[in-house]
């Protein structure tokens, strides 16, 4: 058993819905209070919780870098992701879209063709507004599957292109002159694909990388080009 990677996955645990007690913890991983001393310790120092004398807490952005270690450790992606709260994973997100200066909608719900669609989360910086699909507990992304969630995105964002400017009092774009629509799927971590079809996966820890870099190769990605100008 890897003790440092079931301390974490405790402490994902229990801190899901705040702080925790060292005392709790190291019952849960049923690890001694010398060893669990220790390694909540080093946790600290590299910045993944917070000590605060007998307690124990971490932030959204700790609790995503804390699954991220323990995946990287061995642990099950499913198990692991089954302890972060889709807040904030959709939160880390939007942070990262909002210190990107995009201007952002969550969950965005609209009808195109007779039928209802819905994307997690549009950020729009001009002249680029990226369509984003949050996958935070997916197993491994086989290519069946993959090909099958990025069809899906592709589907969502053209629906959204078509709908345009139908939207302007949600989405952003839907104001431009013209808009470049981009389908993303974001993951938790690194999987086997960058791209698929030319749409990134994008591991959550690296958007805000992706989202530096967009502008300057948006046009060789996937995306839909709307004119919205009269």
């Amino acid at each position: 058993m890897n003790i440092e990677r079931e301390l974490i996955i405790t402490i994902l645990k229990l801190t899901k819905t705040g702080s925790v007690s060292h005392k709790l913890i190291n019952r849960a991983a049923q690890i001694s209070s010398q060893v669990a001393g220790n390694l909540l310790g080093k946790l600290q120092m590299n910045g993944l919780i917070h000590l605060k004398k007998d307690m124990v807490k971490a932030d959204s952005l700790q609790r995503i870098k804390l699954a991220v270690k323990a995946i990287n450790l061995g642990a099950d992606l499913e198990r692991v992701g089954s302890f972060l709260k889709w807040q904030e994973f959709e939160n880390m997100a939007a942070i990262a879209l909002t210190r990107n200066n995009c201007i952002i909608e969550k969950n965005l719900r609209f009808k195109h063709a007779g039928r209802k669609w819905e994307i997690d989360i549009v950020g729009c910086k001009k002249p680029v507004a990226v369509c984003i699909d949050c996958k935070h507990w997916h197993r491994g992304m086989q290519p069946s599957t993959l090909k099958k969630i990025v069809e899906d995105q592709v589907e969502r964002t053209f629906a959204l292109a078509k709908s345009l400017p139908s939207l302007s009092s949600r989405v952003e774009c839907a104001s431009w002159d013209e808009a470049k629509l981009v389908p993303a799927v974001l993951s938790l971590v690194v999987g086997r694909f960058k791209y698929y079809d030319n749409v990134p996966i994008v591991p959550i820890l690296q958007l805000q990388d992706f989202l530096s870099q967009l502008p300057a190769y948006a046009d060789s990605l996937k995306h839909f080009t709307k004119q919205l100008a009269n």
